[in-house]
C-alpha cells in the first residue's frame, strides 16, 4: 500500500536537535523513538503481536546506534524511549535508498517528515544501513521478522477496513454462504490476534483455540485468490469494449471477491504471526526455532506481496472503467431514448459501486491527479476541454504528462486529391458544436487519437501511438494542416479556421520532437534493393 503524502524535507541544523528519532530497521519500516509529535501520532503504529523480549532487543539496538554515534541531549534520550512503528513513504524511502545528504550529523539526517495529514515535524533519521552496522544485528533477525508479520497485518487490515461499505451494500445478495464460512474463520482469528496484542505475546492456550485453522485459512485464500486470478485473467484478454463490458456486468461480484480476498489474507496473516510467535517464544532456547520464526515471516511476506499485486492490478482496471462511466456524457446527449435509459442506469451503478471501492483503490494505488488544459490547445474557440481532461485521466499512466489537445475535423473517406480540393470549403462551413471531431491528445509518452462523440459517450479511442513511431511531420504555412508519418501510416489532420495558427504549429512542433528513424528500419528497406539493381551501382 502506498502512502504518497509522507515525504522528507531537508533542514538545516539547528541548534537544538530534534526529540524524534526514526531508525529504519527494514526497507519502509521504521521504529519511532523518543518524543512522538501531535502531527504523527496518527501514523504510530502500536508493536502489536511483537513479544516483548523482542521489543527490548530492538530498544538495545537502537541504543547501541544511539552509543555509536555519540549523541547527547535530546537525540540521546529519545534513543532510550521506543514509542512503536513507523512506515516511510514512498519519498522518504527514496531518499533514504540514495543516500541523499540532508544535514548529515552523527550518522544520521536532519529533516522535516511530512504525515499523511500534513502536519510537519522535525526528526533525525538513520537509514537502514545504520542497522546492518549494529554489532548485535546478527541476533536481532527473528524479532524484525516479528516486526514485518505485525506490519503486514496492520496493512491489510487497514485495507479491509476500507471496504467495509462493501459489506454492507455488497455481500448481502451475493455468495452468502461462502461468506457466512470466511467470517467465523476471519472472527477467530481475530479475536486470538487482539489478545496476543493486549498481553504481548502468546501463550500455549491461546494458540490452540485456533492452531488447527490453517488447512481452512489456506482453502479460503487459494478459493479468493483463484477467482480474482480468474478476473485478472478474462480482462487481460478482452479488448478494449469485452473488457468494459466484462467489468460492468460483474463489478459487484469483484467487489466481493476482492474483499473476501482481504479478509482471508488479512485472516491467514494474523494466523502465521501467531505461528511465528510461538516459534520465537521457543527460539529463546532453540536456535531452529528462533530460524523459523524467520522462514515463517519470509513464506508470509512472498504471498502477501504476490496477492496484494494482483489485487492493485483487478482493482485498479475495475476502478478506471467505473470513473470513466462516470464521467461519460448526459444521457440526454444520446438520440435514443432506450440507450439514454441504459446509459443513465450504468452511470449510477457505477457511482454507487464507485462510492464503495473507492477508498480501497485509492489506499492500493493513489489516483491520477486532475490534468489541467495544456498551454497547446487546437480548437475552435467554443469547444469544451473539461469533459475530454476528465476522461483522459483515467486512460493516463502514472506519471504521463499532457502536452497538446488538438481537435481537427473528422475527414470523409476518399482519395486524399478530394480531401485537398474541398478543404478549403469544409473549413469554412459553419460547425455545429455537436459535430463530430477528431481528438488528438499528444503526451510525454503517445499520441491518442479519437473521434469525439464516440470518446465522449463510450470513452473509445481509434490509435495509440507510441512517440516512438513518428517518423515525418509536415505542417503547411498556408493551410491549417498537419501530416504525421508514423511507421505504419499517414494521417491528415486539418483544422478549422477559427483555430489559431499558432496554435496548430506549436502542435506540430511538439509531434516534430520525436521525429526519427531507426538503422533498424533503414537496413530494412537497403535489404529490399533488388539483386539487379545492387549488382549495377556496384560495377557503376
Amino acid at each position: 500500500m502506498q502512502d504518497p503524502s509522507d515525504s522528507v524535507e531537508t533542514a538545516e541544523p539547528e541548534e537544538n536537535d530534534p526529540a524524534t528519532v526514526l531508525v529504519e530497521v527494514l526497507p519502509g519500516v521504521a521504529v519511532f523513538a523518543g518524543e512522538v509529535p501531535p502531527e504523527l501520532r496518527l501514523d504510530l503504529i502500536d508493536f502489536g503481536i511483537v513479544p516483548t523480549a523482542d521489543r527490548r532487543q530492538i530498544s538495545a539496538i537502537l541504543a547501541s546506534i544511539g552509543n555509536a554515534a555519540t549523541v547527547t541531549g535530546n537525540v540521546g534520550t529519545a534513543f532510550a524511549s521506543v514509542q512503536g512503528l513507523y512506515r516511510l513513504g514512498e519519498k522518504t524511502q527514496a531518499l533514504l535508498n540514495n543516500g541523499a545528504k540532508l544535514a548529515g550529523k552523527d550518522g544520521g539526517f536532519l529533516g522535516t517528515v511530512i504525515g499523511r495529514g500534513g502536519g510537519m515535524a522535525q526528526a533525525r533519521l538513520y537509514p537502514v544501513t545504520a542497522v546492518s552496522k549494529a554489532p548485535m544485528l546478527a541476533s536481532v533477525g527473528p524479532a524484525l521478522a516479528m516486526v514485518a508479520l505485525e506490519m503486514m497485518l496492520n496493512e491489510v487490515s487497514s485495507l479491509v477496513r476500507t471496504t467495509l461499505a462493501v459489506t454492507n451494500q455488497v455481500l448481502t445478495t451475493i455468495r452468502k454462504e461462502q461468506w457466512a464460512e470466511l467470517t467465523g474463520l476471519v472472527a477467530a482469528v481475530d479475536r486470538a490476534v487482539d489478545q496476543a496484542r493486549e498481553i504481548e505475546s502468546v501463550p500455549t492456550s491461546l494458540w490452540e483455540d485456533v492452531a488447527g485453522s490453517g488447512p481452512l485459512l489456506r482453502k479460503q485464500l487459494e478459493l479468493y485468490q483463484g477467482n480474482v486470478r480468474d478476473h485478472v485473467r478474462r480482462v487481460s484478454r478482452a479488448d478494449a469494449r469485452g473488457q468494459r463490458e466484462y467489468l460492468q456486468a460483474n463489478a459487484e461480484v469483484i467487489a466481493f471477491d476482492v474483499h473476501a480476498l482481504l479478509s482471508s489474507l488479512n485472516a491467514w496473516t494474523g494466523y502465521h504471526a501467531l505461528r511465528a510467535a510461538r516459534a520465537r517464544a521457543a527460539g529463546r532456547d532453540d536456535a531452529g526455532e528462533a530460524h523459523y520464526a524467520e522462514v515463517i515471516a519470509r513464506d508470509t511476506q512472498a504471498e502477501f506481496d504476490s496477492t496484494l499485486a494482483e489485487m492493485t492490478s483487478l482493482v485498479d482496471a475495475l476502478v478506471r472503467e467505473l470513473r470513466i462511466t462516470a464521467e461519460l456524457r448526459e444521457p440526454d446527449a444520446w438520440p435514443l431514448p432506450g440507450k439514454r435509459k441504459d446509459v443513465k442506469a450504468a452511470r449510477e451503478s457505477s457511482a454507487r459501486l464507485l462510492e464503495w471501492i473507492e477508498p480501497l483503490a485509492d489506499s492500493l494505488h493513489p489516483p491520477v491527479p486532475a490534468l489541467e488544459t495544456p498551454d497547446v490547445l487546437c480548437g475552435p474557440p467554443s469547444l469544451e476541454s473539461g469533459p475530454y481532461l476528465r476522461i483522459l485521466r483515467w486512460l493516463f499512466e502514472d506519471g504521463e504528462v499532457l502536452r497538446v489537445l488538438g481537435f481537427p475535423e473528422q475527414l470523409d473517406d476518399g482519395p486524399l486529391s478530394s480531401i485537398v480540393g474541398g478543404a478549403m470549403g469544409m473549413l469554412a462551413a459553419a460547425m455545429d458544436k455537436t459535430a463530430d471531431r477528431t481528438l488528438v491528445a499528444v503526451t510525454d509518452r503517445r499520441i491518442i487519437v479519437a473521434r469525439t462523440n464516440t470518446f465522449l459517450d463510450q470513452a473509445e479511442i481509434q490509435q495509440d501511438i507510441p512517440l516512438d513511431q513518428v517518423r515525418y511531420v509536415r505542417a503547411p504555412a498556408a493551410q491549417p494542416v498537419i501530416d504525421l508519418i508514423t511507421r505504419d501510416e499517414n494521417i491528415r489532420w486539418l483544422f478549422h479556421t477559427d483555430v489559431d495558427s499558432a496554435q496548430v504549429d506549436a502542435l506540430a512542433a511538439v509531434l516534430a520532437e520525436s521525429m526519427t528513424i531507426p538503422d533498424t528500419e533503414r537496413d530494412e528497406f537497403r535489404q529490399r534493393r533488388p539483386a539487379s539493381i545492387e549488382a549495377s551501382v556496384v560495377s557503376d
